[in-house]
C-alpha cells in the first residue's frame, strides 16, 4: 500500500497557516480542529515548515513573558522529512518511528499534496492485520475458498 491510497481514502485537503501568523492563532487552529500540527506553507502552497503542539509548548516555555508575540517562523521546524505519493506505508512508518515523528507532509514538486499522521498509518496497518487473520482461520479451519 502507498500513501497515494490513504491520500485517496482520506483525502487531500490540508490545514495549514502561512508564516506570519502568531502562537496564539496557531494555537486556536490547531485546538478548533482538533489536530496537532500545521504545516507551514507560502502563497503558493509550498512547504517551508511544520509547527507541532510540542513546538507551540516549548516556545511557551521558552518565552513565559512575551510568547504572544511570537510568529509561526519563528517556531517552525523548517529541516523537514517529506514524503512523496509513491511512497510506501512501510517506508513512511520507518520514518515516523526512526526519527520520532507523528506527521509526514507529502509533496509534489515542493507543493503540499497531503499528511500522513501516525494515526493513519496504524489504522491502515490494522486493517491489514484483520484481513490476514480472517484468511487465515478461514484456512485453518477448511472454509478457505482458494
Amino acid at each position: 500500500m502507498t500513501v497515494s491510497d490513504i491520500l485517496k481514502a482520506k483525502g487531500k485537503e490540508v490545514i495549514t497557516v502561512l508564516s506570519n501568523v502568531n502562537i496564539i492563532d496557531a494555537m486556536k487552529i490547531l485546538l478548533e480542529n482538533k489536530i496537532s500540527c500545521l504545516p507551514v506553507v507560502d502563497s503558493k502552497n509550498c512547504l517551508i515548515g511544520i509547527i507541532s503542539d510540542k513546538d507551540i509548548f516549548r516556545a511557551v516555555y521558552k518565552n513565559q513573558n512575551d510568547y504572544k508575540k511570537l510568529m509561526a517562523s519563528e517556531i517552525m521546524t523548517t529541516d523537514l522529512l517529506v514524503g512523496v505519493e509513491s511512497d510506501s506505508i512501510d517506508y513512511i512508518s520507518g520514518l515516523m518511528t526512526n526519527n520520532r515523528i507523528r506527521h509526514i507532509p507529502i509533496v509534489e514538486k515542493n507543493l503540499l499534496v497531503g499528511l500522513i499522521s501516525i494515526g493513519d498509518v496504524v489504522k491502515i496497518k490494522q486493517k491489514n492485520i484483520e484481513i490476514e487473520n480472517r484468511y487465515l482461520r478461514q484456512y485453518i479451519d477448511g472454509s478457505y475458498p482458494g
